[in-house]
């Protein structure tokens, strides 16, 4: 997953340092929406990588209604630390619920494209 999210904002202008941030973020939101959003190995979950202007976004959606909370560092100590690093790697960050319904959530970050140096 992470190797096609590269590939996939390899043809954008963003700098060496925002790819590195987007694959771990994108990593960090796809081992949570399969840690917590999954109840079986039949479960979907789904990534997505847009372009819109001057930004990038990438969003991680999967089944769970169960809505993920951004911890203190100091309260997380072996995990729990995923979205703060999120938040940190990001310009912008949120959680989406799906059209009324059907169930499940989306969370989402982006990058503003940047011209490498």
């Amino acid at each position: 997953m992470r190797r096609a999210v590269a590939a996939h904002l390899t043809s954008l202008p963003l700098t060496p340092e925002q790819l590195d941030n987007a694959v771990l973020a994108t990593g960090e939101l796809f081992a949570n929406a399969v840690r917590h959003g999954s109840s079986d190995s039949g479960d979907t979950v789904t990534v997505t990588v847009e372009r819109a202007g001057h930004d990038v976004r990438v969003t991680v959606a999967d089944r769970s209604p169960a809505l993920p909370r951004l911890r203190a560092a100091e309260v997380a100590e072996e995990s729990g630390r995923g979205l703060a690093l999120v938040a940190a790697l990001s310009d912008d960050w949120g959680i989406a619920r799906p059209a009324s319904g059907t169930t499940g959530k989306s969370v989402w970050f982006t990058l503003t494209l940047r011209e490498p140096s």
